[in-house]
């Protein structure tokens, strides 16, 4: 699995909590799920490129 979430990038947006490497996993699965279907419904559509409105 590749690391799509920064932890860094997330401080920067939660700045009063603490991170759990744990939620790191997760937030990087669920964007490997998201990205997967994205791009069965590109290839659905005849596209290689996945857009904004695959998601």
């Amino acid at each position: 699995m590749a690391n799509l979430i920064i932890k860094s990038n997330l401080k920067e947006v939660i700045k009063d909590m603490r991170i759990s490497s744990d939620l790191i996993d997760a937030l990087n699965k669920k964007v490997e799920e998201i990205l997967k279907k994205a791009a069965e419904r590109a290839k659905a559509n005849k596209r290689t490129t996945i857009m904004p409105h695959d998601l």
